[in-house]
């Protein structure tokens, strides 16, 4: 593979008009949110003010956007600089994914118009988790923004800046490291101080560790995925060789974490619940079975080689830690008799909405950007 370089190509695609559509109709809605309130667009309530907003947007959608974190772990910190090629592309798709998180959390603060009140010193609460969360996000954006800046650089070929920006690029590497160490942590912590209203199949003080064991994981799910569609897409060749080599290190994060996770809910004697029937224990099934299907496939060195097979284990991956997150915030959490929540339409849209919003920006950057590593057409 050669030095990345823009894609090239028409902007304005049937694919490209299609998400921005979406994005549109998203934009409609949350103007509507702003000006007629939550309960306008939304099925949120005093029992469940946290809906798919934070569920999805926030704490899927950030796992979902850490291909650049765990690519600067494997590349910078444990200097396996063989996979430098995807660092690019995984850190535009984390830049566009904690970017909409961060405004989606916006969307679903009841005062929007005093949320500024979060980077006033004096209104801070340095002991809440909620705080971390919200200022690490929040800093890890500019971080990862800052962090591909060197792609701009390059388009505008602005040498001097991109120069004095490789100097220092060091620093901001280092604290795009502890960032999303930090916060996809802290996002775990939320839950565990919610205490009894969570199933004891989910309620643990070990969720720190298990939400970031695999945001991880996700990272390097997220970093195949995006590889093989986008080669798909644009006719590029697949990088399997790279993707394979990637794809080793994702089966040992998947065993400690099912390690943890069994062996902590037969400590607390606790696995008998996911046996007991009903919606929570249906949906452990499935959490922990969307897990065991790409560590059966990746654990095979020939699998490994197999585009194919890398794609299914990724995507699968990709769905275990987004149901193990949606079961930790909605289907585990009972706030009390009385208290239901389904996202409504309009809700589920502007999700739709945001996430179409980050590929149509996607597909802009690749063409105009250098971004993709330099490949032959297949």
């Amino acid at each position: 593979m050669s030095e990345p370089r823009p894609l090239g190509g028409k902007i304005v695609t049937v694919p490209f008009l299609f998400f921005s559509a979406l994005a549109v109709l998203a934009v409609i809605l949350i103007i509507k949110r702003f000006f007629l309130g939550l309960g306008a667009v939304t099925n949120l309530s005093d029992g469940y003010p946290w809906g798919i907003w934070i569920a999805y947007d926030v704490v899927v959608g950030t796992a979902i956007a850490c291909g650049g974190y765990a690519m600067a772990l494997l590349v910078y910190i444990f200097n396996k600089g063989e996979f430098h090629p995807l660092v690019r592309p995984a850190l535009l798709a984390s830049a566009f994914g904690y970017t909409l998180a961060g405004v989606s959390i916006f969307f679903d603060v009841g005062r929007y118009w005093q949320a500024y009140n979060l980077f006033l010193p004096w209104y801070s609460q340095l002991n809440s988790v909620m705080f971390e969360v919200a200022f690490c996000i929040t800093l890890y954006i500019f971080v990862l923004w800052i962090e591909f800046s060197p792609s701009v650089m390059e388009r505008l070929k602005a040498t001097g800046m991109k120069k004095t920006m490789d100097r220092i690029m060091f620093v901001f590497i280092a604290i795009g490291v502890l960032l999303p160490t930090m916060h996809q942590s802290s996002l775990g912590t939320l839950m565990v101080i919610t205490g009894k209203k969570l199933s004891p199949l989910w309620q643990t003080p070990l969720i720190p560790l298990l939400a970031l064991i695999s945001a991880i994981t996700m990272g390097y799910a997220i970093v195949i995925f995006e590889s093989i569609m986008s080669a798909v897409s644009f006719r590029r060749e697949i990088e399997t060789p790279i993707l394979s080599k990637l794809s080793a290190f994702i089966p040992p994060l998947i065993g400690a974490y099912l390690v943890v996770r069994f062996g902590d809910l037969v400590v607390r004697g606790s696995l008998g619940e996911a046996f007991s029937g009903g919606l929570k224990g249906i949906m452990f099934l499935i959490e922990n079975l969307l897990y065991v299907v790409p560590l059966v496939i990746l654990v095979s060195k020939d699998n490994r080689k197999s585009p194919q097979k890398l794609f299914i284990a990724a995507f699968s991956m990709l769905l275990a830690g987004a149901v193990y997150r949606f079961d930790l915030f909605l289907v585990g959490f009972n706030p009390g008799e009385g208290w239901h929540y389904f996202p409504s339409f309009s809700e589920t849209l502007i999700t739709v909405g945001l996430i179409s919003l980050e590929i149509a920006g996607y597909l802009y950057f690749v063409k105009k950007f250098p971004v993709l590593p330099g490949a032959e057409h297949a």
